[in-house]
């Protein structure tokens, strides 16, 4: 009688066993293959990093190597060069001439460009070392999207006007300013606004930059162009181009150099 409850104990153990197998087995058979989640098309392109973070890949397009202006353009009037002061590979704002932009427009773009105040800078708040990236040239004037730059490493103003804000809109996060006669770069991801056909706003612009390294804009929702006084708004527009500010406070004029863009 012993034998026979061992002999049944022993068949229902292996039943289960066998059950237990099974069960796994099917589970196994409903699970997804890897392969399904796995894309390989569309393929990266091969773009080539620069020697250092500063450097331009080679993908990217450069408006200023130090050698001229060929990829600028005067914005009082857009058939004219760029008039600005080139020398030891420095491009140097000129404020009796006005701003510049380039001569090519873009949509959504990495940019990387960078300046330096004068060692010599005089001035304070807004008039010293006044300069800005209009991140969308729109028009005439200061029309467009403006990231500041000022010397803020000793020189208090509105936060929404220091060095690395969406002037009048976005405060940076942090201070990463240098020292004046010590260069400084703008590492920047602008998302251009799209618009609908009857001209309201689809989706905002968004800014993500770095000021020397140190995150400042952190895909930060544009509420429209850069305005001096009011509120900003929205007006429909495509490509634009990119445009550099010459203040016209009294300050010595600052320099920029080694300016590429990579179009997105």
């Amino acid at each position: 009688m012993v034998r026979i409850a061992y002999c049944s104990l022993k068949k229902s153990f292996f039943l289960t066993a066998l059950s237990v197998v099974a069960f796994s087995g099917l589970l196994k058979a409903q699970e997804p293959s890897p392969e399904l989640t796995e894309v390989y098309s569309p393929v990266p392109p091969v773009v080539t990093p620069g020697k250092t973070n500063s450097d331009a890949p080679s993908d990217a397009i450069i408006l200023f190597d130090g050698k001229d202006l060929d990829q600028w353009r005067s914005v009082k009037d857009t058939t004219m060069p760029a008039k600005w002061d080139v020398g030891k590979g420095i491009l140097t704002v000129s404020k009796t001439t006005g701003n510049i932009e380039t001569k090519q427009s873009f949509m959504d773009y990495q940019l990387h460009i960078e300046w330096r105040i004068p060692s010599n800078i005089t001035g304070e708040g807004q008039a010293r070392g006044n300069s800005g990236v209009f991140l969308a040239s729109t028009g005439p004037g200061d029309d467009g999207y403006e990231m500041q730059v000022l010397d803020n490493y000793n020189n208090k103003t509105y936060t929404n006007g220091q060095a690395s804000a969406i002037y009048k809109q976005g405060v940076p996060l942090a201070n990463a300013c240098k020292k004046p006669g010590e260069w400084q770069s703008y590492d920047i991801v602008w998302t251009a606004p799209r618009f609908n056909d009857d001209g309201s706003l689809k989706s905002p612009a968004r800014v993500t930059a770095f000021h020397n390294g140190v995150l400042v804009q952190n895909n930060f929702e544009l509420r429209g162009g850069t305005v001096y006084r009011g509120q900003p708004s929205y007006k429909k527009h495509g490509a634009c181009p990119i445009k550099l500010q010459a203040h016209g406070d009294k300050s010595e004029p600052i320099s920029y150099r080694n300016i590429w863009v990579r179009p997105l």
